[in-house]
């Protein structure tokens, strides 16, 4: 695996997002829409319904979030977006301008491609992403090593790695974990070389 390739999930790449979500081992069931569900959303329980709220949500152009492929294959997975497009994930409320706390809620990789470094690179492409579409801070809710649940949402030392600070807590287990950032211009495509 020499270079991964991380592309934001629109219109154009949700074909890719389905194919990743669809495949052998991975979250169909929920299709990232836990922390975005209104209450109307939540009643139905099936992964049609999710995928359907989803997709809802990419043809208005509302962002959901980043993949990662390998050899033009999506391997990967990044829920990064403006925290107002989520119900609320337990993070500060100190009056900064919604559109520019970008939040970042859930990591998938596929299984054969982990303990590769990909958590890492898709962190730092998460983190452009957002930076490049307005962010001035990104917001995560990471957890120990050692947590039972929420495992999804990453771990305390890659944020801390990557110069996040912890502002908080939401609930027992959710560390609240902030990174300052520049605006950057718009770019579609990040490519890294994996390790």
């Amino acid at each position: 695996m020499d270079e991964i390739v991380f592309r934001e999930v629109d219109r154009e790449t949700w074909p890719d997002f389905v194919s990743l979500f669809e495949s052998r081992g991975c979250p169909k069931s929920c299709w990232c829409m836990v922390w975005r569900s209104t209450a109307a959303e939540a009643k139905p329980s099936d992964g049609a319904d999710r995928r359907a709220a989803m997709k809802s949500r990419v043809e208005a152009g509302v962002p959901i979030g980043i993949l990662g492929y390998c050899d033009d294959v999506p391997i990967a997975w990044c829920s990064i977006a403006p925290r107002d497009t989520y119900r609320h994930l337990g993070g500060l409320d100190d009056g900064d301008k919604p559109e520019q706390v970008w939040a970042l809620a859930c990591f998938f990789i596929k299984r054969q491609h982990r303990g590769h470094g990909i958590s890492k690179k898709l962190l730092q492409a998460a983190i452009k992403h957002a930076a490049c579409n307005g962010a001035t801070i990104v917001e995560a809710y990471p957890v120990d090593p050692d947590s039972p649940s929420y495992r999804f949402m990453g771990f305390v030392e890659t944020f801390s790695e990557a110069g996040f600070q912890e502002v908080g807590r939401a609930g027992q287990r959710r560390h609240v974990m902030r990174l300052p950032v520049a605006p950057a211009h718009k770019q579609k495509i990040h490519r890294e070389t994996s390790a």
